[in-house]
C-alpha cells in the first residue's frame, strides 16, 4: 500500500493494488474541508428556500438541518467527491482509462470524509519481436470453371418466370402461384394468409415440411398442409405449433433461363459481349479473394501477436466494447427483423460476444504498444485526408463532413484509427507468411 497527501493536508489517498490493470484509492477528506462543503450548502441553499417566518435568506441554520438536513448529505458527497476526486488521481500520478467507480461514507459535520476509487489502468506490455510473426494467406487465383458457375448463377436467378400450361404437374423448381389461409387450432393468425403469392418449390423458405407437401399440385388444385412451427420459431407466438394451411394454387410457373451470349450481358448492364461480363466477374472475384486473403493475412498475425504477449484486460474497457457491439447490432437490424427476434440476438450476444470484446480490446492494446515501439504517428494531413475518402464514400461535400468532424471532436479517434492501421500494415509488412490452400484450412491449423 503506498500513501500520498496533499501540500495542504486536507486530502490523502492510500492507493492499493488488486490487479496490474486495477487500483483502489482510499480517499480521506479532511474535517476542515468537509465542514467547509457544509457551511458553503446551507449558504447557498438559505439563499435558495424561503422559510415561513423568515426574510429571504435570514432563515438560521438551525432551522435550515431541522428541514433539509436529512438530505444534504447526499449532495455534499457528491460535492466532496467531485472537488477531490481529479486532484487525489493527480497525487498518484496514475491515469484512469475510464471514469472510475465511487463508493463513498456518509459525510458528517466535524469529521472527515471518506470513499474508495476504483481506477482501471491501461496495461503495461512487454512486446515480442515484432518482425517475422507467423501469419496465413490463401491464393487470389480465380479458376475458369468458378468464373463459369457464377455466370450459370446469374443466368438462373435473372431468367424470366413464365407461365406453364394448366396440366403442369409441378416439382421442385417450379413456381407455384399460390394464394393461402393458415390455421392454429381452427383461428386464422396473424401474418398466415397471403394471396397471390410465388413460392418456388424446394427453395426451403417456408416452414419445414410446407412445400414439400404442394409437390405435385397443378392449376386449380387445392391442398391442405399441416405443419409443425419449429421450438425456436423467430415469432415466439408460433413456435412450436401445429397449424393448418389451406391452400389454392393460381398457376405454376417455371423459370426459362436465357442463352449466354451478347444479347444477355448487354441486358445486364455496361457490357457489349459476354467476354466483357465474364471478364468483370472475374475482376469481382478476384477482388473479393483479396480482400478475405487481406483480412487472414491480419487475423492470423494478430493471432501470433497475442499468443506471445501475456497481459490482463481492464474489464471496464471489456464491458465498454461488449456494449458497443451490442449498440450497433441492434442500430444495424432494428428495422429490418421483428422486435422479439432482434431481442434474442441481443440477448445471445450479450451471453456470447465477451469472447469477441476481449479480443478487440487487447487488439487496440497491442496495435497502440506497437504504434509506440516503432514511432507510427499520424499528422493532421493524414487526418485530412482520411475525412476526405469517408466524405466520397458517403457522397456528400468534403467541407460539410469536416465540419461535422470539428463538432463531433472526431479527429482524435480517426487519428488513433490511423494509427492502428498503420501498426498492422507494419506487422503485416514484417510477418513470415506461409501460404495455405484456402481460409478453411488456415481456420484449422
Amino acid at each position: 500500500m503506498t500513501g500520498f497527501e496533499s501540500s495542504d493536508g486536507q486530502i490523502r489517498v492510500e492507493v492499493t493494488e488488486e490487479s496490474p490493470v486495477l487500483k483502489v484509492l482510499a480517499v480521506t477528506v479532511a474535517a476542515k474541508r468537509v465542514d467547509k462543503a457544509f457551511d458553503r450548502t446551507y449558504k447557498n441553499l438559505r439563499k435558495e428556500v424561503r422559510v415561513k417566518g423568515f426574510r429571504p435568506g435570514k432563515a438560521p441554520r438551525s432551522v435550515l438541518e431541522r428541514m433539509y438536513g436529512a438530505s444534504l448529505p447526499d449532495e455534499i458527497e457528491r460535492l466532496l467527491v467531485a472537488e477531490t476526486l481529479a486532484d487525489a488521481i493527480e497525487l498518484t500520478g496514475l491515469t484512469p482509462l475510464v471514469e472510475p467507480g465511487i463508493d463513498a461514507g456518509r459525510p458528517e459535520p466535524g469529521a472527515d470524509f471518506s470513499y474508495q476509487a476504483r481506477l482501471e489502468l491501461k496495461p503495461e506490455i512487454e512486446l515480442p519481436e515484432t518482425k517475422g510473426l507467423p501469419a496465413q494467406r490463401p491464393p487470389v487465383e480465380v479458376g475458369e470453371e468458378e468464373v463459369l458457375l457464377q455466370l450459370e448463377n446469374l443466368r438462373e436467378r435473372t431468367a424470366p418466370v413464365l407461365e406453364q400450361p394448366a396440366d403442369t404437374v409441378s416439382e421442385n423448381g417450379h413456381v407455384l402461384v399460390i394464394d393461402y389461409v393458415g390455421r392454429i387450432d381452427g383461428e386464422a393468425f396473424e401474418g398466415g394468409s397471403a394471396k397471390g403469392h410465388e413460392l418456388e418449390l424446394g427453395s426451403g423458405r417456408f416452414v419445414p415440411g410446407f412445400e414439400e407437401q404442394l409437390l405435385g399440385a397443378s392449376a386449380g388444385d387445392d391442398r391442405q398442409v399441416e405443419v409443425d412451427f419449429p421450438e425456436d420459431y423467430g415469432h415466439a407466438e408460433l413456435a412450436g405449433k401445429h397449424a393448418v394451411f389451406d391452400v389454392h394454387v393460381e398457376a405454376v410457373k417455371k423459370r426459362e433461363p436465357r442463352e449466354l451470349d451478347d444479347e444477355f450481358a448487354k441486358d445486364l448492364g455496361d457490357f457489349e459481349t459476354l467476354a466483357e461480363l465474364r471478364e468483370r466477374i472475374r475482376s469481382d472475384l478476384e477482388s473479393e479473394r483479396n480482400q478475405s486473403a487481406k483480412q487472414l493475412l491480419q487475423r492470423t498475425v494478430m493471432d501470433s501477436l497475442i499468443e506471445r504477449t501475456d497481459f490482463e484486460v481492464p474489464p471496464g474497457i471489456v464491458e465498454r466494447q461488449l456494449a458497443h457491439q451490442i449498440d450497433s447490432f441492434r442500430r444495424e437490424y432494428e428495422n429490418q427483423v421483428p422486435a422479439e427476434v432482434l431481442q434474442s440476438q441481443l440477448v445471445r450476444m450479450a451471453e456470447d460476444g465477451r469472447e469477441a470484446a476481449v479480443r478487440r480490446v487487447r487488439e487496440g492494446f497491442l496495435l497502440e504498444a506497437v504504434a509506440r515501439a516503432q514511432e507510427i504517428e499520424a499528422g493532421d494531413d493524414d487526418v485530412e485526408a482520411r475525412l476526405d475518402e469517408m466524405a466520397e464514400g458517403r457522397g456528400m461535400p468534403a467541407a460539410q463532413l469536416k465540419q461535422m468532424a470539428r463538432e463531433q471532436g472526431w479527429h482524435e479517434a480517426i487519428r488513433a484509427e490511423i494509427v492502428d492501421q498503420r501498426a498492422l500494415e507494419y506487422l503485416v509488412e514484417n510477418a513470415e507468411v506461409e501460404e495455405v490452400a484456402s481460409a478453411e484450412e488456415a481456420a484449422t491449423s
